[in-house]
């Protein structure tokens, strides 16, 4: 084994020794999930609500909130499975622009890589020499240029699939939650909204602990917002439903 290899193993072993860990904070799943199960519970309970201030048959309004959960799984795990592919496939094209200008022009991406480092506060001479050890290893160079020039990171790119899967997931769990009083026979709307505020409060106060915020001030915002939407929908349905009585 080669010197510069002994010592590269050395370095890894020594980073991995030190590493503290780190919340995800990608992309990945979490962001579709927490997003995902927030959207669930908020929209299909102001579509309950909604649709309980128009009319008073509970069997209505439990294939409302059905209808709803089922139309809003799918449409998340669509709409967030276009947007993180299209996301991916930009990234992949510009990555493939990065690797064919290190191909042809390999010296200036040499240069390109030194000033990018002067600018980050290396002395120029060595931010020439860390430029020209880097860019020995053209996949080494090619990774280092994407990530100080794109900001990815080539192994983790978001995977539409996850982000889609945990959307679908998340969004059935939450809207099943103003459903479920009605599926054991409640013919009133508010054990909906009392079930759906406390997971709306869990939900808020979970997302909070990966953040500086007190979980309760995630729990009692999330609340405030579902209270505030569940509201204005049931007066627009109650208006509505005098309406057309």
């Amino acid at each position: 084994m080669s010197v510069p290899e002994e010592a590269q193993q050395r370095a890894a072993h020594e980073l991995e020794r030190i590493q503290h860990e780190h919340s995800d904070v990608t992309g990945g799943w979490l962001r579709p999930a927490v997003f995902g199960a927030s959207d669930g519970l908020v929209s299909n309970l102001a579509l309950i609500a909604g649709v309980a201030g128009g009319t008073s048959d509970s069997r209505t309004v439990l294939l409302a909130g059905l209808a709803g959960l089922a139309a809003g799984a799918f449409s998340m795990a669509a709409g967030e499975y276009i947007s993180v592919r299209s996301q991916a496939e930009q990234g992949l094209a510009e990555i493939e622009t990065e690797r064919i200008e290190i191909a042809r022009r390999p010296q200036a991406e040499e240069r390109e890589l030194a000033q990018m480092y002067v600018a980050k506060g290396l002395e120029p001479d060595l931010a020439v020499e860390v430029a020209r050890a880097l860019s020995r290893d053209p996949q080494t160079a090619l990774e280092v240029h994407v990530r100080e020039e794109l900001g990815l990171d080539m192994g983790a790119l978001p995977s539409a699939t996850l982000a889609a899967g945990s959307s679908f997931a998340s969004f059935a769990v939450g809207a099943l939650l103003p459903v479920l009083p009605y599926l054991v026979g409640a013919a009133a709307i508010w054990p909906s909204v009392v079930l759906t505020m406390a997971g709306l409060f869990l939900c808020g106060a979970f997302v909070t602990r990966l953040t500086p915020r007190p979980w309760w001030y995630g729990g009692l915002r999330q609340v405030a917002v579902g209270a505030v939407a569940a509201a204005v929908t049931y007066a627009f349905g109650s208006i509505v439903g005098a309406g057309l009585g």
